[in-house]
C-alpha cells in the first residue's frame, strides 16, 4: 500500500487527453459566461430606443449585472467549499443561462435590470470556480499558459455575441440573441459526466475511488494499486490582517495597485457596454458598431495570451506601463475619423491593452506581496476593482447624456488609462519579475479574478 501526494502528481504529470478534457469544458463555461456578459452591449442601441431610455438608465441597467456579478463572486466562492466546485458551477451555468434566456420577455426597464441581476451573480459566481478547477488540474509548467488560454475564452464569447448580433439584431430584434442563451444549459448533461470536481473535495468527501480514476488519467504512466491512498498537501500560511497590506514599505504600491484595477476595469466595462454605441452615434450604422465590439474582442484574446507571454519574458510592470499607454492613446484617436481598417485597428489594441491589462495586474499583486498576505492583497485589490467596473457602464451613460462630442466621449475614456499608467509607474516593483508559477499563486490568482 503507496500513499499518493496528489498535487506533486498534477504539478509533473504531463498534458494528457484528461487535460484536453478540461480544458475544453471550462474554456466552453468561460465562452458561455462571456456571450452573456457582453449582450448588453449588443443591444443596447436598440433597447435605447425602443424604450425610450435615457443614458443615465441605460447606464445603470449595465451595471445591473455587475453588481450581481459582485454579490455571485463571494457568495458562490464561499459554497464551492461546502458542495464541491462541479455543483457550483453547474448551478451557476444554469441561473445565467436560464435568466438570460428569461430576459428577452422582459416588457419594462424594471424586469429587465432586476433579470440582469439575477443573471449577474451566476456570471459571476462561475468563473472564479471554473479559473480555480482549471488551475487545480494543470501541470505546473503549463499552468500559466492554460489559464491564460482558458481566460481569453470570455473574449471568445463577446466575439460571439457581437458577431451574432450584426445578422440577428437588425433582422429578428434583440430579443432573439437573449433566448439564445437557454443553449448551454444542453451541455449540461455532458458537463456533470466529463467533468472533474476538485480533487480536494473529493478527498475531504471520503471519494477514494473517484479520486484513484482520475489520478490514473491524469498521470496514466505511474502504477496505482487499488489500496493505495491519496493526500493533498496545503501550503503553509497563516491569516494577514488588511493592515499588513501597508506595512512594511507596501503603502504606496497597495495604493497604486487597487487605483490601477478600478481604472483597469472601469475602461473594460465601460468599453464592452457603450462602444456599439458611440459608434452608432458618431454616424456609423448598426451593424458596423457591432463589428467594432466584436474587433474590441479579438484584441483581447490577443491581449489575454500575448500579455502572459511578455510578462513572462519581461518586466511585469514595464509590461503593464506599456499596455496602458498604448491602450489610452488608441482611445484618444478613436474619436477622430479616420480610415475604417484604422479605426479597427484602434479597437483591437484598446481591447488588448485593456483585459490584457486585467490579468497581467493579478499576476503582479500575485507577485508582489509575500505568500503570507498574497490573497488578501488580491482580494482587496480586486474588489476595489470591481467597483470601477459597476461604475463603468454608469460613468458612460452620463457622459452621453452631456451630449459631448465624440472626441471628448474617448478622451474621457482614456484618461483612467493614463491615471493607471502613473499608478503603476508608482509600484514598487523589481525590474526583472520571477514568473508566477507557484500553484498556490495561480489558484489564488483565478479565484480573484472575477
Amino acid at each position: 500500500m503507496k500513499n499518493h501526494e496528489v498535487n506533486g502528481i498534477i504539478d509533473n504529470a504531463s498534458f494528457t487527453p484528461f487535460h484536453w478534457k478540461v480544458l475544453f469544458w471550462c474554456t466552453l463555461i468561460i465562452i458561455f459566461d462571456g456571450y452573456d456578459l457582453v449582450i448588453y452591449g449588443v443591444v443596447l442601441p436598440i433597447l435605447m430606443k425602443q424604450w425610450q431610455l435615457s443614458p443615465q438608465i441605460a447606464g445603470l441597467l449595465g451595471s445591473s449585472a455587475l453588481f450581481g456579478m459582485m454579490f455571485g463572486a463571494m457568495g458562490f466562492g464561499m459554497l464551492s467549499d461546502r458542495i464541491g466546485r462541479k455543483k457550483v458551477i453547474l448551478v451557476c451555468l444554469t441561473l445565467f443561462s436560464v435568466t438570460t434566456a428569461i430576459n428577452g420577455f422582459a416588457t419594462t426597464p424594471m424586469q429587465f435590470g432586476v433579470l440582469r441581476f439575477i443573471a449577474g451573480l451566476g456570471i459571476g459566481g462561475v468563473m472564479p470556480n471554473v479559473v480555480s478547477l482549471m488551475s487545480e488540474y494543470s501541470p505546473k509548467r503549463s499552468r500559466s499558459t492554460l489559464v491564460a488560454l482558458m481566460f481569453s475564452g470570455y473574449a471568445v464569447g463577446g466575439m460571439l455575441s457581437a458577431g451574432l448580433g450584426i445578422w440577428i439584431v437588425p433582422t429578428y430584434g434583440w430579443q432573439v440573441m437573449f433566448f439564445l442563451a437557454i443553449v448551454p444549459m444542453l451541455a449540461v448533461p455532458l458537463i456533470i459526466r466529463s467533468l472533474p470536481d476538485s480533487v480536494g473535495f473529493l478527498l475531504a468527501q471520503g471519494k477514494t475511488d473517484t479520486v484513484r480514476t482520475v489520478m490514473r488519467q491524469v498521470a496514466p504512466q505511474l502504477t496505482i494499486q487499488d489500496q493505495d491512498s491519496f493526500s493533498v498537501t496545503a501550503s503553509p500560511s497563516r491569516k494577514a490582517a488588511m493592515a499588513e497590506l501597508f506595512s512594511q514599505g507596501r503603502a504606496m504600491s497597495t495604493a497604486m495597485f487597487w487605483l490601477a484595477f478600478f481604472c483597469c476595469l472601469l475602461m473594460v466595462y465601460a468599453l464592452g457596454s457603450w462602444l456599439p454605441k458611440l459608434m452608432s452615434l458618431a454616424g456609423y450604422p448598426l451593424s458596423s458598431s457591432l463589428m467594432f465590439l466584436m474587433i474590441l474582442n479579438v484584441g483581447a484574446i490577443v491581449g489575454a495570451i500575448g500579455g502572459g507571454w511578455l510578462s513572462d519574458r519581461f518586466s511585469l510592470k514595464s509590461v503593464l506601463v506599456t499596455f496602458f499607454l498604448f491602450g489610452s492613446i488608441a482611445l484618444v484617436l478613436l474619436g477622430y475619423k479616420n480610415p475604417m481598417w484604422v479605426l479597427y485597428t484602434l479597437v483591437a489594441i484598446a481591447g488588448a491593452t485593456t483585459i490584457g491589462s486585467q490579468i497581467i495586474l493579478y499576476a503582479c499583486v500575485a507577485q508582489y506581496y509575500p505568500a503570507h498576505v498574497r490573497s488578501t492583497g488580491l482580494g482587496w485589490a480586486s474588489g476595489v476593482g470591481r467597483n470601477g467596473a459597476i461604475l463603468g457602464p454608469i460613468i458612460g451613460g452620463a457622459l452621453l447624456a452631456m451630449a459631448l462630442p465624440h472626441q471628448v466621449n474617448f478622451l474621457s475614456l482614456a484618461i483612467p488609462g493614463a491615471i493607471a499608467t502613473l499608478a503603476v509607474s508608482l509600484i514598487g516593483m523589481g525590474t526583472r519579475a520571477p514568473a508566477v508559477r507557484q500553484a498556490d499563486e495561480a489558484s489564488t490568482t483565478a479565484e480573484a479574478a472575477n
